[in-house]
């Protein structure tokens, strides 16, 4: 049986390769709400990684010192956006079709056991599979960060987005609501977020903030959103202040830490 998340993968570069289409050089060159980055700094991004794990290196690029890069993961990342931020748009497109091609063949080349071999994650030591699941995780996020600057909102639903929405609860929530917001001892935070299907997230803070298996029948705040602002808030893109302007956030209980959760919902790098 084919490895489901090869499937998952071509879903996303197959729906960045449409989204990204017909798009003029002013589109191309819009700001998204990833610092520094313009719609074609993602497609540039996305082909870098892809290219790394092809076994290929970015060429040299002066990448100044742009105040969002702040770490080595950075540094990598900026050098492959250096490098095709004075070329065509067209040009980034047609060369992350190739990349991608060339990523499909190869993972559907790869046996069964390399799927389950340990090794590097951004995570962490782990299994490939794991690395591909980010790798959907990732490309997932800069896909709607560019449908946000094109004001072309979409691809919410559906399973690439519902893995990439499903991995916040469990690597990120219990992180937000424990150490960012500093939950106090013996509070809940419940995640509501609305669509198909929905998704509900508890967080108890007993000792150490835990994800738990049902939400408690009297949390200390609920937060009620849909799947937009629910990934812009964890992924960094949105804060307390945008998030209730964008899309739709009700805080239920008590109010205040529930805004100092949304405040710091941001958990990627």
């Amino acid at each position: 049986m084919p490895e489901p998340l090869i499937n998952l993968l071509a879903a996303v570069w197959t729906d960045t390769l449409v989204l990204a289409a017909d798009l003029t050089e002013d589109e191309w060159n819009r700001s998204t709400d990833c610092p520094g980055w313009s719609v074609k700094d993602h497609v540039a991004h996305m082909i870098g990684t892809e290219n790394m794990l092809e076994g290929e290196q970015p060429p040299p690029a002066d990448i100044g010192d742009a105040a969002h890069v702040r770490n080595d993961i950075g540094t990598f990342n900026e050098q492959w956006v250096a490098v095709y931020r004075d070329r065509p748009g067209k040009q980034a497109l047609d060369d992350f079709r190739v990349i991608t091609d060339r990523r499909l063949a190869t993972l559907r080349a790869l046996p069964a056991e390399e799927w389950e071999k340990e090794g590097f994650t951004p995570e962490g030591p782990g299994p490939y599979r794991q690395f591909m699941e980010i790798r959907v995780f990732d490309c997932w996020f800069h896909d709607q960060d560019m449908r946000e600057a094109l004001n072309r909102q979409g691809f919410l639903e559906g399973p690439a987005a519902d893995l990439s929405l499903g991995r916040i609860p469990p690597k990120g929530l219990p992180y937000v609501v424990g150490k960012k917001a500093g939950a106090p001892q013996g509070s809940s935070v419940v995640f509501d977020v609305t669509g198909a299907p929905p998704i509900v997230a508890a967080i108890s803070v007993e000792g150490r903030a835990a994800l738990l298996d049902a939400p408690p029948a009297d949390p200390t705040t609920t937060l009620t959103m849909d799947r937009r602002t629910f990934g812009r808030l964890a992924g960094g893109r949105w804060n307390g202040d945008t998030g209730p302007v964008a899309g739709t956030v009700q805080v239920g209980g008590d109010v205040e830490l529930g805004n100092r959760v949304l405040d710091n919902m941001a958990f990627t790098i």
